[in-house]
Parts: C-alpha cells; sequence; structure tokens
C-alpha cells in the first residue's frame, strides 16, 4: 500500500517539472526567434510596439478605475 502512494507521488512530481520544461521551452523558443539576425527579427519590432500600446491601455484603464473608485468612496 505505501508503494501506491510514493509511486502517486512520483507521477505528480514529474507532471510538475514536465510542466514547468515545456513552460520554459515555450518561453525561450519565441525569444530567440526574435533576437536580431533571426528569421522572425521584424517580428519582434512589432510585438514591441503592441505591448507597450497595450501598457498604455492599461495604465489609463487603470486611473479609470481608480477616479471611480475614489468617487465612490467619496459618495458614501
Amino acid at each position: 500500500m505505501g508503494k501506491i502512494f510514493k509511486t502517486q507521488s512520483l507521477i505528480k512530481t514529474m507532471n510538475k517539472i514536465i510542466k514547468i520544461l515545456l513552460g520554459l521551452i515555450l518561453l525561450v523558443i519565441p525569444l530567440y526567434l526574435i533576437l536580431p539576425g533571426m528569421p522572425l527579427e521584424s517580428w519582434g519590432i512589432a510585438a514591441l510596439d503592441l505591448i507597450k500600446g497595450g501598457i498604455t491601455i492599461l495604465i489609463l484603464i487603470l486611473g479609470i478605475i481608480l477616479i471611480i473608485l475614489g468617487l465612490d468612496e467619496l459618495r458614501k
């Protein structure tokens, strides 16, 4: 009975390790492809522009939310 629990624990641990390794691979490969001199170099520039725009929009929305929360608290 004790070996069954050890085996299940080992399988759960291996699943976690596999998930972490797969996640690292999925992060490293795209970053490698958008480096200068690689086939997707221009895509990397466009992606960075998109991220910059997204951060700007996120900050604007966050500001609006904070103003609304502040006005709501003043009203109470």
